[in-house]
């Protein structure tokens, strides 16, 4: 019989999807990881993944143990899925600016959600430092730690960077990918940079992160604000991305970020959440710069009904002045 194991057999070797629209206007193969496919609906089960496996065998997470994490949802969602399978609680620390779906998702899994006030980084009840001081007090817990823990980035530097090589025969030009933790992009672009160094590695940055002007300038300044943006685009450089290899950096507005996520859902029949639209507009992006005939590859991270309330609500988009955009085909 064909069978995998369990969920965390599940996880990963997710296909490659050609998004036919973007390739035909780009003149490149525009292709889409399709991380949404995982069993937790998300880029983040491998993540989530890699860290539990790393914490049984150096033997911080014992049998019957807490796994603590602070997340903007999606990770929590891959650790609570685990945890219900190999029998361990679960406590998740969540920002109150993340879409209610998630919430209810992550309480609906067994999860005991504690959400808290947004800050910046630097204030001490940050959500991550919360989650690390709950760790410490809690009885037989671990902090998932996903930022700075590079088991996350290793997982992706173990599957998801060859998957992507595999899949494309070696002929991959280029990888684009936002990035939150840094896991996805530090692990992927250093496995397809060991396969081929001239693969060139571009992050994807929303208005408001950081990120863009560091890879540009070298100095952490952010510019904007994104309304639509979840989970990705931060203020300084975790342990994940740290020493990435990155040749290039583009920055999407909300207005191409609404649009490109609804033209995935009305003209590629995939509806997926915020990132994946930050995504492929940034791979077309880089399509323009390369010119037509090149092999480009991004990720398509979540599925969009985690946000119904805002990215696919009219109502709040038109609050946000973001309606038009929806418009676009």
């Amino acid at each position: 019989m064909d069978t995998r194991a369990g969920f965390a057999g599940t996880v990963g070797n997710t296909p490659l999807i050609r998004l036919d629209s973007f390739s035909r206007e780009s003149g490149c193969e525009i292709l889409g990881k399709a991380e949404f496919m995982n069993p937790g609906g998300s880029v983040k089960d491998r993540a989530a993944l890699g860290i539990l496996l790393a914490a049984e065998r150096d033997g911080r997470l014992k049998p019957g143990g807490i796994i603590v994490e602070g997340t903007a949802g999606n990770t929590g969602i891959g650790f609570l899925h685990l945890a219900n399978a190999r029998g361990y609680r679960c406590v998740i620390v969540m920002p109150d600016n993340q879409s209610p779906e998630k919430a209810a998702l992550l309480t609906v899994l067994g999860g005991e959600v504690r959400i808290v006030k947004t800050v910046p980084y630097s204030d001490p009840n940050h959500y991550q430092k919360v989650a690390g001081r709950l760790a410490g007090e809690l009885p037989n817990a671990i902090w998932g730690n996903q930022f700075d823990n590079t088991a996350n980035r290793d997982a992706h530097f173990s599957t998801t960077g060859p998957e992507i090589w595999r899949q494309t025969d070696g002929r991959i030009d280029a990888f684009v990918c936002a990035t939150g933790t840094g896991g996805t992009f530090g692990g992927v672009s250093r496995a397809l940079k060991a396969a081929n160094p001239r693969v060139r590695c571009v992050l994807a940055d929303p208005m408001g992160s950081a990120l863009y002007q560091w890879v540009r300038t070298g100095e952490l300044r952010s510019e904007g604000t994104s309304a639509v943006t979840e989970g990705i685009g931060i203020g300084r450089v975790t342990a994940n991305l740290e020493g990435s290899p990155i040749d290039g950096a583009v920055r999407v507005a909300d207005t191409e970020v609404v649009a490109t996520s609804y033209r995935l859902l009305h003209r590629e029949g995939l509806f997926l959440g915020g990132t994946s639209g930050v995504n492929v507009a940034a791979a077309m992006e880089v399509a323009r710069q390369l010119g037509p005939g090149h092999v480009i590859v991004t990720v398509l991270c979540d599925v969009g009904v985690r946000y119904l309330s805002r990215l696919y609500d009219r109502g709040w988009l038109a609050a946000k002045g973001l309606a038009d955009a929806a418009l676009a085909r």
